[in-house]
């Protein structure tokens, strides 16, 4: 049988299922060691919200196919000014 490869990917759910059906003493040979975080996330901030908020902003959310997270990360996105040398990739949530 041919001994599977490592996945050559940054994303944390395809990671996570190859792991979840792999040893990692199976590829022992193949790993290195490293000192500098490989996963680094942002840092979050609590917005506190009355329930008439929170539903309202997950009604947005959920008419424009995404996350309430996501839609409150592009409000705050499209208001802060834009970084030298550097174009803003967002979408225009309204």
């Amino acid at each position: 049988m041919k001994k599977p490869k490592l996945p050559g990917t940054d994303s944390i759910r395809k990671l996570a299922e190859f792991w979840d059906n792999h040893e990692v003493v199976d590829f022992e040979e193949e790993l290195e060691e490293v000192d500098e975080p490989i996963f680094v996330r942002g840092a979050a901030i609590k917005v506190p919200l009355e329930s008439r908020e929170v539903k309202a902003v997950e009604k947005l959310a959920k008419a424009q196919g995404i996350s309430r997270e996501e839609l409150v990360r592009g409000w705050v996105l499209n208001n802060l000014p834009p970084r030298r040398n550097e174009s803003r990739r967002t979408k225009r949530y309204t």
